[in-house]
């Protein structure tokens, strides 16, 4: 048996990097739980200031403003390096989120998830730019691992956590109450290496980022499937996207030729597959299996549990130490996984069959998604580590709402008829996505 690599002195949490790494690890556990938190209290939110027909919009307007903020920081982040950006995003995070604290009617809410979105897709940048000056490439994986982590955790947590805040205080205070710990996990990186890179213009970078995150904005709120000939704003929705990304992604991206192309291309493909899939679980183990939504949750977070055990792996485990293969095998569990996963809809198969796919599924993406940030980053030339974890997250984006937008589309076509089969010829489709990662992940390396 291959054992895993001893921890040395060069371990993110030790020496120099540690105070950094806990900084860094809790800004993004700060992230992810607000996340969820908002989704937990948005019932009382829009009972609260009357807002219920704007319930969608809540959560698409932080992800439209985020790639806005995407598209402009990767430049200025080169320009002046992640240290600015980290404060200037923080500010803006935290301003956002007490106006939505704070906020005496839906509009006023909307307006501060616009500016917390914003700040939390600049700080998106700033800290992978952070990761890239201040580890050795050696560390990287570890504290991309250190990332995936401070994300899984909050699932465990945060929903229970913001209830009850909200059951305590009000809704209100699970948003301002981010401000204080916000800071104090600033205060850790505030020392983190920050070196100016390129100095390089974009012109009319803005006007694309506009156009893709209002092609976002749309596919989130028609894929609701509550506003008039929503099919077709999907269509537009999917246009603009389209349109944006080719001006905002780099040259290269759509053949996924070798280099940062071909990590664009493997990480749209395993992304989308996972969340693809992930949006229907619950519907298939209620519907097809009759399991409650806390039941179908718990499988969630089994997912959500492997993706970290994953990540892990991958930075620890010698057999591991090929990055291309593991992203190759990343995305053959992925797909194995979902594949086994859509055995639930049998209906003599065990349920523990399709619990155990998923299982699989996020082990596979853990393994693969990490690895691909650090692939990212050593590909980026000397001073544009900015622009490359901007093009890494605004393709994330993009390739996500673009085919959770589709796969809505073809599942409205069923909803009513055959929801089951839709679902899992949709988790199946989402499987041959995964499948589909092969090809780019080849030119990897």
């Amino acid at each position: 048996m291959t054992a895993l690599a001893e921890p040395t002195a060069s371990s993110p949490w030790r020496g120099r990097h540690g105070r950094t790494t806990v900084g860094v690890f809790s800004l993004a556990f700060l992230f992810a739980f607000e996340a969820l938190a908002v989704a937990t209290v948005m019932p009382d939110v829009a009972d609260d200031l009357d807002g219920l027909s704007w319930y969608a919009v809540a959560f698409a307007a932080p992800l439209a403003a985020s790639v806005v903020a995407l598209a402009a920081a990767g430049a200025e982040v080169d320009r002046r390096g992640p240290g600015p950006a980290l404060r200037g995003g923080l500010l803006i995070f935290c301003a956002g989120v007490v106006i939505a604290g704070l906020a005496p009617s839906m509009p006023v809410f909307l307006l501060g998830r616009l500016v917390h979105g914003y700040g939390g897709g600049v700080l998106g940048v700033a800290l992978y730019v952070v990761i890239a000056q201040a580890y050795p490439a050696d560390l990287r994986p570890r504290v991309f691992a250190v990332l995936t982590t401070a994300w899984v955790l909050p699932a465990l947590v945060g929903p229970v956590l913001a209830a009850q805040v909200a059951a305590a205080v009000g809704w209100r205070w699970v948003f301002l109450g981010v401000p204080l710990v916000a800071v104090a996990a600033w205060l850790l990186v505030a020392d983190a290496p920050s070196r100016p890179g390129l100095d390089r213009s974009e012109p009319g970078r803005l006007r694309f980022a506009l156009l893709a995150a209002g092609g976002v904005l749309l596919v989130s709120l028609a894929g609701q499937r509550t506003l008039p000939a929503w099919p077709v704003l999907v269509a537009v929705g999917l246009v603009a996207i389209g349109t944006g990304a080719r001006r905002l992604l780099p040259p290269g991206t759509r053949r996924m030729g070798r280099g940062l192309p071909a990590v664009l291309g493997s990480r749209a493909a395993i992304g989308t597959a996972f969340a693809a899939a992930e949006v229907y679980i619950p519907l298939l183990l209620t519907l097809q299996r009759g399991l409650s939504l806390a039941q179908a949750g718990w499988v969630l977070t089994v997912g959500a549990v492997t993706w970290s055990t994953g990540a892990v792996l991958a930075a620890r485990w010698r057999l591991l130490a090929d990055q291309p293969r593991r992203v190759r095998l990343g995305a053959v569990l992925l797909g194995g996984g979902i594949g086994g996963f859509a055995l639930v809809a049998a209906p003599g198969m065990p349920l523990v069959v399709p619990v155990l796919g998923w299982a699989v599924a996020g082990l596979g993406i853990g393994m693969a998604f990490s690895t691909l940030s650090v692939l990212a980053l050593a590909t980026a030339p000397a001073g544009e580590e900015g622009r490359t974890s901007s093009a890494l997250q605004l393709n994330d984006y993009l390739a996500n709402s673009a085919g959770l937008a589709l796969g809505g589309v073809v599942f409205a076509g069923f909803a009513v008829t055959a929801p089951v089969a839709a679902a899992t010829g949709l988790v199946l489709a989402a499987a041959v996505v995964a499948a589909l990662a092969l090809v780019p992940a080849a030119r990897l390396g």
